[in-house]
């Protein structure tokens, strides 16, 4: 057990250790980091992705908007995703947007899981 528990501190030294030694190894792992994708939850039924992506434009350059839908009906599930270049676009989205209305609806903004999380969490 001991053995597996140093070969374990070692596999961990080995994945945290960085090249600039005044980063701490800690850094990397309490930092979430910020993705360029959103997540607004409260999306009008009416909204599309083109009043979606004009309601986010003010704050940069809007790669792309999605509404999901229902696969049979295709109605709105009431949320979506916005897509930024810039990660800075994204947080000053996320500050400004967070309960503003959009289509006479206020919306709630988050950070957008990581593709490879969504995943794990439907499955």
């Amino acid at each position: 057990m001991a053995a597996s528990l140093r070969e374990m501190s070692k596999s961990f030294l080995r994945h945290t250790s960085h090249p600039n030694p005044c980063i701490p190894p800690a850094h990397f792992l309490f930092s979430r980091g910020f993705s360029s994708k959103l997540l607004v939850k409260g999306i009008s039924f009416t909204s599309t992705e083109e009043s979606l992506t004009q309601a986010f434009s003010p704050f940069g350059k809007v790669l792309h908007a999605n509404i999901v839908r229902n696969k049979v009906t295709n109605k709105s599930k009431g949320f979506g995703y916005v897509t930024f270049e810039m990660e800075e676009d994204a947080e000053k989205a996320l500050v400004n947007m967070n309960g503003k209305m959009v289509d006479q609806r206020v919306v709630f903004v988050d950070k957008a899981l990581p593709d490879h999380k969504m995943a794990k969490n439907a499955g």
